[in-house]
C-alpha cells in the first residue's frame, strides 16, 4: 500500500483553491458539534477538502432509525459510538487529522473549551439540543468566532452565517423568554424564512415538535454538507461573499429553487412574527389534543 501523502490526496483540490489556499485549509482547525445526519457528512466533506485539524463533539450511538440519512449508520455500527465511528472514518480519508473529541458531547458550560483553537463553528447539533446549541453560538459571539448552521430541510438546506460583529444567533431567533416548544418553533421558522420544503410535505402531522421527532431525507443532510462547507471555505480563505445573519439561504432540489431571505431583526421582522403566530396556534392544537 502506498504511503499517505497529504498534496498527492488532495491535489485534485487545486484550481478551485491555490496551493497555499490548501496549506491554510489544512492548518486550519473547525468545531463541530453533533456527529449525526448532517455533523458527519460535514466532517467527512470537509477532510476531503483537506482541513486538517477539528474539535468534534457527540455523546450519542447510532440506532437503526439513523439509517435513512446519517453517514456513519449501517448494521455494522448500531450502538457504537458516533464520535468514534466518524472519527475512524475521517483517519481512513487523512490518517494525519488532529482531532480533540469531546465523548459527552457539548455541555453548555463547557462551550468555550470546546472551541479552544479553532478558526470556525459548524453547526451539527439535534434540532431538539437548543440548550447547548445556544450556549456555543453565545460563545462564538463572545470569542468573536464565525459560526454556519445549515439545516436540512426535506430534500433541500436552509442555511444561516453569523458573522463576529454582526446579529447574534439571539437577537435572531429571540428565544429568550419563551418555553420549550415555543423555542422549537421559533428555530424552525427562523430557520427557513422562504418555507420551500413546505410545499411537498404530505404528512404535516409527522413534524412532532413535542414528540422532539421530525421527516429527514439523505439527499436534505448531503446538501447541507455542501453548502455549509462551501461557506467554511469562503471564510478561512477570506474570499468570497459571504452572506450574514438575518440573511438566510434556501435550497431546495425537489422545488428546484434557491431563495434568499432578508429578515432584519430576526423573528421580530413581521412576517416572521406572522409565521410564529400560525405555527402557534398549530402547537396549541397539538398540546390541547394531548392533554
Amino acid at each position: 500500500m502506498n504511503p499517505f501523502d497529504y498534496h498527492t490526496a488532495f491535489s485534485r483540490n487545486i484550481g478551485w483553491v491555490t496551493e497555499e489556499e490548501q496549506n491554510r485549509l489544512r492548518n486550519s482547525r473547525v468545531a463541530i458539534a453533533g456527529m449525526g445526519g448532517v455533523g458527519g457528512s460535514h466532517l467527512l466533506t470537509l477532510t476531503r477538502l483537506g482541513v486538517g485539524r477539528f474539535n468534534l463533539a457527540d455523546f450519542d450511538t447510532f440506532a437503526v432509525e439513523n439509517f435513512n440519512r446519517q453517514a456513519g449508520a449501517n448494521l455494522d455500527t448500531v450502538d457504537q459510538s458516533k464520535l468514534e465511528c466518524l472519527t475512524e472514518m475521517a483517519l481512513a480519508i487523512n490518517p494525519e487529522l488532529e482531532i480533540e473529541a469531546f465523548a459527552d458531547g457539548v455541555k453548555p458550560e463547557q462551550a468555550e473549551q470546546f472551541l479552544n483553537g479553532c478558526d470556525i463553528y459548524l453547526d451539527g447539533l439535534d434540532f431538539f439540543a437548543l440548550p447547548a446549541r445556544r450556549a456555543v453560538f453565545a460563545a462564538c459571539h463572545r470569542l468573536g468566532i464565525p459560526a454556519v448552521t445549515a439545516a436540512p430541510l426535506g430534500m433541500g438546506s436552509a442555511l444561516l452565517n453569523f458573522i463576529p460583529g454582526r446579529l447574534s444567533f439571539e437577537d435572531y431567533f429571540q428565544l429568550e423568554g419563551h418555553g420549550e416548544y415555543q423555542q422549537y418553533l421559533r428555530f424552525l421558522v427562523g430557520l427557513a424564512p422562504a418555507r420551500l420544503h413546505s410545499g411537498y410535505l404530505v404528512l404535516p402531522e409527522r413534524i412532532d415538535l413535542i414528540g422532539k421527532k421530525g421527516p429527514s431525507t439523505a439527499m436534505g443532510c448531503e446538501l447541507c454538507a455542501g453548502f455549509a462547507a462551501t461557506q467554511v471555505l469562503k471564510l478561512l480563505l477570506g474570499r468570497g461573499k459571504v452572506l450574514p445573519a438575518p440573511w438566510g439561504q434556501q435550497f431546495d432540489a425537489y422545488m428546484n429553487r434557491l431563495h434568499r431571505t432578508w429578515r432584519p431583526g430576526g423573528n421580530r421582522h413581521p412576517l416572521q412574527r406572522l409565521a410564529l403566530n400560525m405555527g402557534e396556534k398549530a402547537l396549541e392544537r397539538q398540546l390541547k389534543h394531548l392533554s
